[in-house]
């Protein structure tokens, strides 16, 4: 019989169809798209076909746009938001607008030839975290911004586009988005009336239970959510409270071992899948009347990784419900089992 269970912190109802329910070796789907663009920009050797750099991690001291690079952050070609400009933001009638300010870049996050995060080393993707967290705290000058949204694209199903090669996005905002806002509402209600870190005691009840943990590295926590939308869908939490991921003091190297891990159990249990993930993390702190204060103590900063083994259809948009054939648990013990 199908059941409902609902996301602890924002309240949203997902379907476990179990009448739908699939094996887990069912769900294998090797990644799949329009043939590979010709020459790649991003790869070390290339950097005249990008945009000049904002940032890059060196191997040896080397000119700004020249090879011998670990990372590299460029502006998007095609960018959603654009950061020259001021807000201006405005009626007209009942209507709200301002001009689309913000910045997009893009994060090379490897010199080589290498589409899949989970091919890189632990020691590559801990550099990568570095320079997201230079990134954003860079952003956060910019008093036009309120938040920096970190996510990656793998594949063509997930937006990857034709170069394959690794490489995630920062997009900074003018506004807070919706499902950012969702959450903190969701955690700072659960705290008014607890006055615990609804995640906190998430990760406590899932170490208790160990139904959902897939990996328990050190300072980090793999699970596979009791709500999970998708299939094999992954959160990994600092074990340790803190609501803001680039001012965090957390072990790079730990959650490097434990992406890797996770990326590429997904790649060998699943076929190789297209994927998204994102990393939440709280709003750009700035002092105002009517700030939330309890932000720090009741908000907890963590990455979602969602395999693209499924598709959102007219009854998920037209609800806000999600549903997935998968259990959680099955899902959990099946990445668990892999070995890596």
């Amino acid at each position: 019989m199908p059941e409902l269970r609902k996301d602890p912190i924002i309240g949203r109802w997902v379907i476990i169809a179990t009448e739908r329910a699939k094996r887990p070796d069912d769900f294998r789907s090797e990644i799949s798209g329009p043939p590979e663009q010709g020459e790649c920009p991003f790869c070390e050797g290339n950097e005249s076909q990008t945009p000049p750099e904002i940032y890059a991690i060196r191997t040896t001291p080397s000119k700004v746009n020249s090879p011998a690079w670990d990372i590299r952050v460029v502006p998007s070609i095609k960018p959603i938001l654009r950061i020259e400009g001021n807000l201006d933001r405005h009626g007209e009638g009942m209507y709200d607008l301002m001009n689309g300010i913000g910045a997009h870049e893009i994060v090379i996050e490897s010199p080589r030839h290498i589409d899949n995060m989970a091919d890189l080393s632990e020691e590559q993707i801990d550099k990568v975290f570095g320079c997201y967290i230079m990134r954003i705290n860079d952003l956060e000058r910019d008093h036009r911004f309120k938040y920096a949204l970190v996510f990656k694209n793998y594949g063509w199903v997930a937006g990857g586009g034709r170069i394959k090669h690794s490489r995630s996005q920062l997009i900074a905002t003018p506004v807070n988005p919706k499902r950012v806002k969702e959450e903190l509402a969701g955690s700072r209600h659960y705290f008014e009336y607890h006055e615990r870190c609804i995640f906190c005691d998430l990760i406590s009840q899932e170490l208790s239970l160990q139904e959902r943990v897939i990996l328990d590295v050190d300072g980090f926590i793999a699970i596979a959510p009791f709500a999970s939308r998708f299939p094999f869908e992954v959160w990994i939490l600092p074990k340790r409270h803190h609501c803001d991921f680039a001012k965090d003091e957390f072990s790079r190297r730990d959650l490097a071992k434990t992406v890797k891990a996770i990326l590429s159990k997904i790649k060998l249990g699943l076929g190789n899948p297209a994927y998204n993930y994102i990393i939440h993390t709280a709003p750009f702190k700035r002092p105002k009347t009517g700030y939330w204060k309890t932000i720090s103590e009741d908000y907890h900063w963590h990455i979602e990784i969602m395999p693209r083994l499924t598709r959102v259809a007219g009854f998920e948009w037209g609800t806000g419900f999600y549903i997935c054939p998968l259990q959680p648990e099955v899902a959990a013990k099946f990445l668990r089992e892999i070995g890596v």
